[in-house]
């Protein structure tokens, strides 16, 4: 019996201390606590970055025409808000310019030549205007003619008519005097030789005139004064810039052909210039012009392929046909040195002219003697100023009288 009642009470201490364990287990157990909320954190405004810190681009939301709104319909006039085109500027077209007359340019620019006037036409008069001219005096006019460039040869002839028409005049009256010397003058340059620039072809094709010289002397210039004078004179031209090695060069002869509606062919900058050449005479023939004028790039006469260069160019425009004017153009302030120019020309090319430019305010008229003399060619055009009109056609007596004055 009573180790009945001792099982009894082992058991229900047993029962009791499994229950007091429960239930501390229980206590011991927490209830899981709310994620903690994370702060609200606003970044500082971004920075560009650029090259490799640069960050990837967003995509952002972007709206399609579906999403916009249009204007509404004018409903009391039951028609659609009319929109109106964009205004597109035309181009701009450059205006065509009338040039000056050619007829008596070259009496319109005297004055042009009035500091010229000092040194030899003025010059002369005074030392043939002394009582007493003697040997002395004599040297003296020498001097002068040849300071002017008008050459040893041509200065001895001058001299020696000159002696030889006072002597026989005996009294000389200023009038007298001026007269004398505007007749030798005018003599010694030479009223026979056709001094108009060919501007005519035997030919279907038009007349072709190739401009040559050496560097600085103005051809592309010259060349662009050129056609305002055939444009003046009727003519229809197209303009060749066969010099590709200067940089501008094409872009100044067209903005001449512009100004007078002449049209430009024109190469790669540094290509070939016989090519622009051909292109250009052939371009002439099927606009039916009456004139090609093709500038030529400026190369100094002492480079031998330079000037063979040149001599390609006239042979491979020649294939159209013949060229009908070469102008070689001169720097009338040279003197001497334009004449070994002109000489290393002529022998590459058939030179059939002389332009001769800055003539204004040299003392060096008489190059238009020495030169004519040199090239058994005439001079033909003579540049006097900067003006677009300043080219003239060259007429032997009112350039004496420009010299010499009244």
């Amino acid at each position: 019996m009573e180790i009945v009642i001792l099982a009894v009470v082992i058991a229900l201490v047993a029962v009791g201390a499994i229950s007091g364990l429960v239930v501390s287990s229980h206590k011991k157990k927490k209830l899981p606590t709310a994620p903690p909320s994370t702060p609200t954190i606003t970044a500082p405004p971004a920075e560009p970055q650029v090259g490799d810190e640069a960050a990837p681009p967003r995509e952002e939301p972007r709206r399609t025409i579906d999403d916009v709104d249009l204007p509404p319909a004018d409903t009391a006039a039951g028609v659609p808000t009319a929109v109106e085109d964009p205004v597109i500027a035309e181009p701009l077209v450059p205006e065509i310019e009338i040039p000056e007359p050619t007829e008596g340019r070259l009496v319109r620019l005297r004055a042009r030549l009035a500091r010229s006037q000092n040194s030899l036409g003025k010059g002369l008069l005074t030392l043939l205007s002394r009582d007493n001219l003697d040997d002395d005096t004599w040297e003296e006019i020498e001097d002068t003619l040849l300071t002017a460039d008008v050459g040893v040869t041509p200065t001895q002839e001058l001299v020696e008519r000159l002696r030889e028409r006072v002597r026989v005049l005996g009294t000389r009256t200023p009038q007298e005097l001026r007269a004398l010397l505007r007749e030798e003058l005018v003599s010694l340059i030479g009223t026979d030789a056709d001094r108009a620039v060919r501007t005519e072809s035997g030919v279907d094709t038009p007349a072709v005139v190739l401009v040559v010289g050496v560097n600085g002397t103005g051809k592309t210039t010259t060349t662009g004064k050129l056609a305002r004078v055939l444009v003046a004179d009727g003519r229809s031209v197209v303009l060749g810039a066969a010099d590709t090695f200067r940089a501008a060069a094409a872009d100044q002869l067209q903005t001449w052909g512009e100004r007078v509606g002449a049209r430009t062919v024109r190469g790669p900058e540094g290509g070939d210039p016989a090519s622009v050449a051909f292109d250009a005479v052939k371009e002439g023939i099927n606009e039916s012009a009456d004139v090609v004028l093709i500038d030529t790039a400026g190369r100094l006469h002492t480079k031998t392929g330079l000037m063979d260069e040149l001599g390609k160019v006239k042979r491979v425009v020649e294939k159209h046909g013949p060229l009908d004017e070469v102008l070689l153009v001169l720097d009338a302030t040279t003197g001497q040195n334009g004449l070994v120019q002109a000489r290393v020309f002529a022998e590459v090319v058939a030179i059939t002219g002389i332009v001769l430019t800055k003539l204004d305010g040299t003392a060096k008229g008489g190059i238009v003697i020495a030169v004519q003399r040199e090239l058994g060619v005439p001079v033909k055009l003579v540049g006097l100023g900067e003006g677009a009109d300043d080219l003239a056609p060259f007429v032997p007596e009112a350039f004496v009288d420009a010299l010499i004055g009244d």
